[in-house]
């Protein structure tokens, strides 16, 4: 017996969706079969506010979701995130492992360590602003001034005043007469150029031992006659055992957290 062609599955699909739809569409509306099948009803409005205090609420909730949605760029751009992970990218690039440790370790680890950093910072924001703000002491204008100090102090005892330069005369503004008076706004993208300057610079102090014994590796394989073997499956092995033996990850974890001055 032949089997049924594509042609003949298809059409014997649609005949036999076409006479359940059909089947439904003749069912009487009676009220059982209403209820057995509702209909909801959607209603989109804007009604006048009772009271002043719904406005605020409303304004309140979408300044919330508008925080909430920003939260990962602030989370990179304005504490110690970037260095971190950008360093441990590069010791894994170094070491020469391709997925060791995994994208999700050193995101959680950076993430981790960021948050002991950035500790004394977010505890003086939640003490002089938001825990004032919650409490209806302060506006929420004070808060946010309030929260800008130990913030910009942290950023501004890691930023390059060349990177803080570049960006005042780039704005077109007058140069701020103090450091109290230089605005986020300058202060964010000079802080982020600074990072990366930093960690490309540590970076770089990292791949030099690993470099020199990959060079060394080359050259005993060049000397023996061994021209086609890899140097880096033979240095792999080496560069582990002298990144465990000098404790890397205390010896790097360790430096990152004392190459951040405080500001909180």
């Amino acid at each position: 017996m032949k089997k049924p062609s594509a042609v003949y599955k298809t059409v014997l699909g649609f005949m036999i969706a076409l006479g359940f739809f059909m089947t439904i569409v003749s069912l009487p509306v009676t009220a059982d079969a209403a209820t057995t099948l509702p209909i909801p009803a959607v209603k989109v409005g804007i009604d006048r506010a009772k009271d002043p205090g719904d406005v605020a609420v409303a304004l309140e909730v979408i300044a919330l979701l508008t925080i909430l949605s920003l939260a990962p760029s602030i989370l990179i751009l304005l504490t110690s995130f970037t260095r971190i992970l950008i360093v441990f990218h590069f010791l894994r690039q170094a070491i020469g492992t391709q997925s060791a440790p995994p994208n999700q370790v050193l995101v959680s680890l950076a993430l981790f360590v960021t948050f002991f950093i950035m500790k004394p910072v977010w505890q003086n924001v939640y003490d002089n602003a938001l825990s004032p703000y919650m409490d209806k002491q302060i506006t929420y204008q004070t808060a946010f001034d309030r929260a800008a100090v130990p913030v910009k102090a942290f950023m501004l005892a890691n930023t390059r005043e060349k990177d803080i330069a570049l960006f005042v005369k780039i704005s077109g503004e007058g140069k701020p007469r103090n450091r109290d008076e230089l605005s986020l706004l300058h202060l964010t993208p000079a802080f982020v150029i600074s990072e990366l300057q930093t960690s490309f610079i540590i970076g770089f102090v990292i791949y030099i031992p690993f470099l020199i014994l990959d060079m060394v590796v080359a050259s005993v394989l060049l000397s023996m006659g061994m021209m086609m073997l890899p140097p880096v499956m033979i240095s792999l092995p080496f560069k582990l055992m002298l990144f465990v033996l000098v404790d890397g990850w205390n010896l790097v974890v360790g430096s990152l957290i004392k190459s951040f001055s405080g500001g909180g």
